[in-house]
């Protein structure tokens, strides 16, 4: 059984601010206000959330599935 992290750090792609944060287990973050810039985060076509777009680490159901994401978001 594979280990989830659950901390990915965001790095903003308007002015490249860095933020650590932890992921949600049961659902995917889909917009994220950056701390710096206050710009929404949203994710590239063909990615479930901003963790799996912007962050050093997927998101929980990817790397628990390793397949598309169960598709339930938040934000």
């Amino acid at each position: 059984m594979t280990t989830l992290i659950l901390e990915s750090t965001l790095t903003c792609p308007h002015c490249g601010h860095c933020q650590r944060l932890t992921m949600p287990t049961n659902a995917c973050l889909y917009y994220h206000c950056c701390a710096n810039c206050q710009r929404l985060m949203k994710p590239h076509p063909g990615d479930c959330c901003v963790f799996c777009s912007y962050g050093d680490v997927p998101c929980p159901p990817i790397q628990h599935q390793q397949q598309p994401c169960c598709g339930n978001t938040i934000g």
